[in-house]
């Protein structure tokens, strides 16, 4: 099933959008513009930072469940407004444009100098737990399938820790939406946005990608069969290997300094 908007601005000519888009999308707009709001909010968040390469068009196509043309018109709208620049070889990266100037304000609020690791998982804790019990019990089946699809292919991006953090955004968005509460989704976005400089060092590490899509598959496992008890205590293991891996990762880098 399509429905059909009118979109104005850069994105005018490409006002179908379908309805099995997932990933947390709640507003009637076009496919290209939801791409390229995902690729800006990456960026305003510093989870892509000036001189990352994009993936590639194929997964990027994988990681949001879309076609090649409207990803593409994402992409050149992108690279028009700067935010991107277009390399030999049809791969994408970041452009100087500093991430620091586009932060939402409540973001930054939460400044990086008062983080505490244990206060942000604890706060995840409460709020994603929540999420994946309302997607157990509110999600239809073609979310949960789609939860599902994200967490398998998600071993395919072991060796790109920048891909796999697109398409773990993605799975993550994906369960918020499912839950069907957008105030308690927010939040939880915040509450993932927060530490990702660590995240990403972290992402990095060998056999950390591949723990993480065991756990996301083991969620959305769960998720699918409507096992609010399971996909509970599966996520709250995988928050827990992400919060020590972050631990870990900030001893390292203080190793460094």
């Amino acid at each position: 099933m399509s429905a059909f908007t009118k979109i104005d601005g850069p994105f005018a000519d490409m006002a179908e959008r379908t309805d099995d888009f997932g990933g947390g999308v709640l507003e009637r707009r076009s496919i290209a513009e939801q791409v390229a709001n995902r690729v800006m909010g990456m960026i305003k968040s510093g989870n892509l930072k000036p001189g990352d390469r994009l993936p590639t068009e194929q997964q990027m196509g994988i990681a949001f469940g879309i076609s090649r043309p409207p990803l593409r018109e994402a992409l050149k709208a992108l690279t028009l407004m700067g935010v991107l620049a277009s390399r030999q070889g049809g791969r994408y990266t970041v452009t100087d444009l500093s991430p620091s100037r586009l932060v939402a304000p409540f973001n930054t609020a939460l400044s990086m100098a008062d983080y505490d690791v244990h206060h942000q998982f604890e706060a995840r804790k409460v709020v994603d737990i929540a999420l994946i019990r309302l997607c157990a019990e509110r999600a239809s089946l073609e979310l949960r399938q789609r939860i599902l699809k994200l967490a398998v292919d998600g071993g395919a991006f072991e060796g790109d820790p920048v891909a796999f953090r697109l398409i773990d955004i993605e799975y993550h968005q994906a369960i918020n939406a499912g839950a069907g509460n957008p105030l308690l989704a927010s939040l939880a976005q915040v509450l993932y946005d927060l530490g990702l400089d660590v995240r990403r060092t972290a992402s990095e590490r060998l056999g950390i990608i591949a723990k993480s899509v065991r756990q996301h598959t083991e969620v959305a496992e769960a998720l699918l069969a409507g096992d609010a008890e399971a996909a509970a205590t599966a996520y709250s293991a995988h928050l827990e290997h992400v919060r020590d891996t972050t631990i870990q990762a900030m001893a390292a880098l203080k190793e460094k300094v």
